[in-house]
């Protein structure tokens, strides 16, 4: 999520020519199965999580790790800050851990015990395996999916579906421009090198929240009256974006605070258990601004916006 430094041009790509942003796509694809004929059969304890509490895509991995009641099954570690050799445990940063399960410093040194041979990017979430001492996945996309489903046996919320069969289609239709213009909009704004790059991602990113809000004019959530995967997808970029994106990633057009229907769904989504109690603001703010330093040079932290998120929203009464 974060980059700076030497990793840049490592952890991201962008087309020199146009100067637009492309993310990289994850090295490690491997799954958890309730199957236990399966090289990660899920166990109790077995599996551990590491992110970045700043990072959305991490954010995506704590919100299911709570909603799922499995917070006494996957154990977690989070990095604290981004150095020139990448993602860095630092248990004196408030929030932050020490690597409690091996006992490294950087993100770096898990990739390269997971192999050797790695020179992709150190990024965040990480599923590990602690009997196999290895990653299983780092692409948050599909750990979400795991954790929905294949930790069912010991979840204490297993009737909980975030990818129910029957909103599966409508749900990956959502994710996909959602993800698109959005979700990475926001970094092809912010990372892009020239003005025709931005230009087109900023007005996508405007034009899919246009989008959005009309759909939250009509329903509480995405797909209804119940919280899906396309929500929790969402919220961890919009809880993100007035605090650093308008300003950091130049995404500026509007705040979300200026949306009615999409305000009120961040602060019906952040008073729900397992989203505002997974949001760390401080991290927020701190890390993207003192680590993307090709934004930020001076790494200087904005001292607002002030932004209540658990004042009232009405959501549920408008819905009922």
């Amino acid at each position: 999520m974060a980059e700076t430094g030497k990793d840049l041009k490592k952890t991201l790509f962008t087309n020199e020519k146009s100067g637009e942003f492309v993310r990289k796509p994850s090295t490690f694809r491997n799954s958890v199965s309730r199957s236990s004929d399966t090289e990660h059969p899920a166990e109790r304890n077995r599996y551990h999580l590491y992110v970045s509490y700043a990072c959305p895509w991490a954010h995506r991995t704590l919100i299911y790790r709570k909603l799922k009641g499995l917070e006494d099954v996957i154990s977690v570690d989070a990095v604290g800050k981004f150095s020139e050799i990448g993602w860095m445990f630092s248990p004196d940063i408030p929030g932050s851990t020490p690597d409690t399960v091996n006992g490294k410093t950087y993100m770096k040194e898990l990739y390269l015990m997971a192999d050797n041979n790695y020179d992709g990017r150190y990024t965040v979430p990480v599923l590990w395996d602690k009997k196999k001492k290895t990653i299983v996945n780092n692409e948050s996309a599909e750990i979400i999916r795991m954790l929905n489903t294949e930790f069912n046996g010991f979840s204490n919320k297993p009737d909980l579906d975030l990818y129910p069969e029957k909103l599966r289609n409508e749900i990956d239709g959502l994710n996909e421009w959602i993800y698109r213009d959005i979700n990475n909009g926001v970094y092809r704004s912010g990372f892009a090198t020239t003005q025709e790059a931005y230009d087109k991602a900023v007005r996508e990113v405007f034009a899919a929240l246009d989008r959005v809000e009309g759909i939250l004019s009509q329903r509480r959530y995405l797909t209804g009256n119940t919280i899906t995967e396309a929500d929790v997808r969402l919220y961890t970029t919009l809880v993100r974006f007035d605090l650093v994106y308008v300003g950091h990633f130049k995404c500026n057009i509007r705040r979300i605070v200026d949306y009615p229907n999409l305000w009120g769904y961040l602060r019906d989504l952040y008073q729900t258990p397992g989203f505002g109690d997974t949001t760390n603001i401080l991290h927020i703010k701190n890390i993207y601004q003192q680590s993307q330093l090709t934004i930020n040079p001076q790494g200087i932290v904005a001292a607002g916006p002030d932004i209540d998120f658990t004042s009232p929203h009405g959501r549920a009464d408008k819905f009922k």
